[in-house]
């Protein structure tokens, strides 16, 4: 059986940064502040300022204090960097990509 690996990403529209997320639903339905949520995260508010700004990845260490913060587990913070990530690579070598040839196991 053949297996596809498509150059590009399934989907044309670039998957959210996990700041973004972080930045436009979570801090609001929270009620916290850029501030406090470094303070409470225990770093520094330029290092989330360039989490929120989409200038700096989810790190799996980040994602181990979102993921207590939030209640919701690491997982998730980095499945959403991952894709971000996936997309981007995938854009970014999409012509390298087509000229590399798949092998198939004897």
């Amino acid at each position: 059986m053949k297996r596809e690996y498509p150059a590009r990403h399934p989907s044309k529209m670039r998957p959210a940064h996990p700041g973004a997320v972080l930045r436009d639903d979570v801090l609001p339905a929270l009620a916290v502040s850029v501030t406090e949520a470094a303070r409470e995260l225990g770093i520094s508010r330029q290092t989330l300022h360039a989490i929120l700004a989409e200038r700096a990845p989810v790190t799996p260490d980040m994602a181990v204090r979102l993921g207590k913060w939030c209640g919701n587990g690491p997982h998730l913070w980095l499945a959403m960097q991952r894709e971000r990530d996936l997309w981007e690579a995938s854009e970014r070598l999409a012509e390298t990509v087509e000229g590399i040839p798949t092998r198939e196991a004897a």
